[in-house]
C-alpha cells in the first residue's frame, strides 16, 4: 500500500486554511483517496484547552513555553498522523511545524530552536501558504479575535517568517490567498497532482 502525504496548510487566520483544506479533502475523495483533516491548534485535548485559556487572557506564559504547548498539542497527535500516513490516508493540516517557527519568531524566539523542539513530528510532505496581508486578516474577522489576531505589527513579522521559510525551504508552494477561492483551490490541486506524479 502506498504510504499517506502530510500536507500542511500555513498563513495568517483568515488566510482561507479551513476552506482550501476541506476543498481538497472534497477533491481527493473524487479519486477515491481517504483523507483525515487535523486543525492546530486541537482545542478538545487538555494541552489544546490550556492553550485557548492563554490566546484569551487567562494564563500569562512566556512566548517559549507558548511554543512548547503547541508543539505538545501536535505531539498528542502524533500517533494518529502516524497510523494514518502508514494506512496510505491523506493527511491535511491546517496549521503544522511551520506555524511555531513564524509565530514564535515573531515573538522574539531562535528559529533554529523552534524547529529543533519539533524534529521528532512526522514532516510535511508539502507545505502551502495560503499569503495575505494583515489587514486583510483583521477585515475578514472584526469580532472575537484572540490577543495575537489583534497585534498587526505581530502579523507582519509572522508574515515575514512565513515568506522567509517559503523561499529557503524545499517543499513549500507560495500562494496569493487574497484571490478567489476557486483560484486557489486549483493552485493547490494542481501542486498536489505534480507531487503525486514524483511518487
Amino acid at each position: 500500500m502506498t504510504t499517506g502525504l502530510l500536507i500542511a496548510f500555513e498563513g495568517l487566520d483568515q488566510s482561507g486554511k479551513q476552506t482550501q483544506t476541506e476543498a481538497l479533502r472534497d477533491y481527493l475523495a473524487t479519486l477515491g483517496r481517504e483523507s483525515r483533516l487535523l486543525s492546530f491548534p486541537d482545542y478538545t485535548t487538555h494541552i489544546g484547552a490550556e492553550i485557548g485559556r492563554a490566546l484569551h487572557g487567562e494564563r500569562d506564559y512566556g512566548a517559549d513555553v507558548m511554543q512548547l504547548l503547541y508543539v505538545a498539542n501536535r505531539h498528542e497527535r502524533k500517533p494518529e498522523i502516524e497510523g494514518a500516513l502508514n494506512a496510505g490516508v491523506m493527511v491535511l493540516c491546517d496549521r503544522y511545524i511551520a506555524s511555531s517557527i513564524a509565530y514564535g519568531e515573531a515573538h522574539g524566539l531562535d528559529a533554529a530552536w523552534l524547529a529543533l523542539i519539533q524534529r521528532f513530528l512526522p514532516p510535511a510532505d508539502l507545505t502551502i501558504l495560503l499569503d495575505i496581508a494583515p489587514e486583510t486578516a483583521a477585515r475578514r474577522k472584526s469580532a472575537g479575535r484572540d490577543r495575537f489576531e489583534r497585534d498587526l505589527a505581530l502579523l507582519s513579522r509572522v508574515r515575514e517568517s512565513y515568506r522567509r521559510q517559503a523561499a529557503s525551504t524545499s517543499g513549500w508552494l507560495h500562494l496569493d490567498g487574497e484571490r478567489p477561492r476557486d483560484a486557489v483551490a486549483a493552485d493547490v490541486v494542481n501542486a498536489l497532482a505534480q507531487r503525486l506524479g514524483q511518487r
